[in-house]
């Protein structure tokens, strides 16, 4: 078999990670290495921080730093929350490295020798008082597909479209406000339409890719590639020789950070070309499902532009992760950091509920109650419980020693089924079903936990010490077979299992295939795997978990009176055709005439329903112009718990009433 190279996305040095990162990337690829480990393969698992682009240099920017000293902060905090959690990285690097610096401008002169990349002038916006052009994230606008009004530089965070800078309705610069002037400039561009067909094969008769990513990918090649501005007017990044004040795109410099980090990694163990084995073996990346198009397709083809490296085996890309019904967001103080949770559990129980709450390429949704439920049904009554008791009745009965045994049917039949469950769950990993592999894993102890319970050693030991020696024989060789297939999902777990067992060995190092524990082991000194987590801890860990939110900038008394909020009655309500949710409505304000709003509630009523509803509105906003249609005032809703509720008067008042 050739040798693996396994990479994890590379998370921006800007924040500090939280459980969503964890459960699309992290996670995912953590478990598929440490499981390539235990059957023999030769692979290697990269990741590093990627310190370049602007969203570290706005941060930076905005708070009087440098973009290094940010990278700096983030990025021993991001590399330990991942190793607190279990990632088991042969190297965590960074973009910033020398060597990652050499490796960006070869690939960038290689593929310029090879005709893929070329000069073109371009029209880009420059802030007339900042007098700095603005790339990606400098600008802020309106989408000019959704109408979106805070749409970035270089994506809507609402349609999910991809944009460029000059394609923003009434832009402004993000640090100073001011509109930018549209000027002509040189940059540099990939010929990424070369390499449409050759993407094209590639995806469609590769039968290793998961289909969220093929499909994802396929549907921008068939509204069709267009080449890719590779070079940025910024300070920071990886420099292009020869043309000062101009970087690397960040999206071209970071999965070269995928080489450079291998490179590194063989540098330091005295093979400085072993890297190259591994890029001209079995490539794997595992990524969020928010960068597919940047893996699946620009990382490609500059892979092929190169003429040196094999394409990737497979790209697994983690869908998201919500959060009670809602959207994690860090500006909104609704998400769970890593950090934080570590401070009140161990890893495992969050690694188990991530893979196990749905399969990795279906949107999941933490639930805290349901993280409890789990915890306390699975890991605690089924799993921890069976491996305590049988522990405890082979010390209590069988003096700390695997007893001899003479076994039935069944009992040679439910030994067999560690076989089973160990086949069943290898063909899972390897396809890449991770929460598969774990349900079946944790049905071996469910049939242990139905097994001791109708054999009941406690009640046999005196009339037929024979039988009682034979389940807890059975039973031993479960406790052991679960240690060893829950060693890639929860390792930590995992190795107190073999403590207790009195392995003397690591479990990670181990052969995957079971093999039984003989009769006469001595075992260690058992205690519970997990402690039950009570439901009145809940509020108390909720808080901890999910802290009060702060609610942003303060504003005066003054500051509200300027707010005319009126009883408005919904005259008029249509769907606008093309988009998602937004319903374009004709509201009557009393005496101060009928006024147009476009809102995007259509997920939760219906044009019908809205007619005559009597609402509260917020009178005096800016006009906005939102899919064409111009919108002059504000209704006032609630949203929580996944639901948008119109808030309206409990009385009969007027149209143009002011709310005080």
């Amino acid at each position: 078999m050739p040798p693996i190279v396994v990479t994890a996305a590379l998370p921006y040095s800007n924040d500090r990670l939280h459980l969503g990162h964890l459960r699309s990337t992290y996670l995912p690829s953590d478990v598929y290495v440490r499981f390539l480990r235990r059957i023999g393969e030769d692979v290697v698992y990269i990741c590093a921080t990627d310190e370049h682009g602007t969203p570290i240099a706005l941060r930076a920017e905005k708070e009087g730093k440098t973009p290094k000293e940010i990278a700096d902060r983030y990025h021993p905090l991001i590399k330990e929350d991942l190793i607190r959690m279990g990632c088991s990285f042969d190297i965590f690097s960074r973009t910033t490295e020398k060597i990652h610096y050499e490796t960006t401008q070869y690939f960038f002169k290689k593929l310029m020798e090879n005709g893929y990349i070329y000069e073109q002038e371009m029209e880009q916006l420059k802030c007339p008082k900042c007098n700095k052009f603005l790339p990606d994230r400098y600008v802020e606008g309106i989408c000019p597909f959704c109408g979106f009004e805070g749409a970035r530089g270089d994506a809507c965070d609402s349609c999910g479209r991809y944009l460029r800078p000059i394609e923003l309705k009434e832009p402004k610069c993000a640090i100073c406000g001011i509109k930018p002037e549209l000027v002509v400039t040189k940059h540099w561009f990939f010929k990424l339409t070369a390499f449409q067909d050759k993407i094209r094969d590639w995806l469609e008769n590769n039968n290793s890719m998961p289909k969220n990513v093929s499909n994802y990918a396929l549907n921008w090649i068939k509204e069709g590639l267009r080449d890719w501005c590779i070079t940025r007017d910024l300070n920071w990044g990886v420099p292009v020789e020869g043309a000062e004040g101009k970087v690397i795109y960040v999206w071209f410099d970071a999965p070269i950070g995928y080489i450079s980090s291998t490179k590194i990694l063989f540098l330091n163990r005295g093979d400085p070309e072993g890297w190259k084995r591994y890029w001209n073996g079995r490539i794997i990346h595992f990524i969020g499902k928010d960068i597919i198009y940047h893996h699946a397709i620009f990382w490609p083809a500059m892979l092929i532009g190169m003429r040196e490296f094999e394409l990737p085996y497979s790209i697994v890309a983690g869908e998201y992760l919500t959060l009670e019904g809602k959207k994690m967001s860090k500006s909104r103080g609704w998400y769970i950091g890593i950090d934080e949770y570590l401070k009140l559990f161990d890893p495992d129980p969050m690694r188990y509920y991530l893979i196990s709450v749905a399969p990795l390429d279906r949107d999941a949704d933490f639930s805290l109650e349901d993280f409890i439920r789990k915890y306390n049904d699975e890991l605690a009554d089924i799993l921890g419980n069976f491996i305590h008791r049988t522990l405890i009745f082979i010390e209590k009965y069988f003096n700390s020693k695997i007893p001899n045994a003479k076994l039935s049917k069944e009992d040679e039949a439910l030994l067999l089924k560690i076989k089973d469950v160990e086949a069943r769950a290898t063909e899972y990993i390897k396809a890449f079903k991770f929460r598969e592999a774990l349900v079946e894993i944790i049905s071996l102890a469910h049939e242990g936990n139905r097994y001791l319970n109708l054999s009941a050693p406690w009640a046999k030991i005196k009339e037929n010490s024979e039988r009682a020696a034979t389940t807890l024989y059975v039973c031993a060789q479960i406790v052991k077979a679960l240690g060893s297939m829950l060693s890639p999902f929860l390792p930590f777990t995992a190795e107190k299992i073999w403590n207790m067992l009195n392995i003397n060995s690591c479990v990670h190092e181990q052969p995957w295939s079971f093999e039984p524990i003989p009769s006469g082991h001595e075992i260690g000194k058992p205690y519970p795997l997990f402690k039950k987590i009570k439901l009145e801890d809940l509020k108390r860990i909720r808080a901890a978990l999910i802290p009060g939110r702060d609610v942003g900038e303060k504003i005066s008394i003054e500051d509200f009176k300027k707010l005319k909020i009126l009883t408005a009655k919904i005259v008029k309500a249509v769907k606008i055709e093309n988009s998602n949710n937004l319903i374009s409505m004709e509201i009557d304000l009393g005496e101060y005439g009928l006024k147009s709003c476009v809102a995007g509630i259509g997920n939760q009523y219906s044009p019908e329903e809205l007619i005559g509803r009597n609402v509260i509105v917020l009178a005096n906003i800016e006009p906005a112009t939102i899919f064409g249609i111009k919108s002059e005032v504000m209704i006032l809703a609630a949203e929580g718990g996944g639901k948008i509720s119109i808030i309206t008067p409990d009385k009969d008042v007027p149209a143009g009433s002011i709310v005080k």
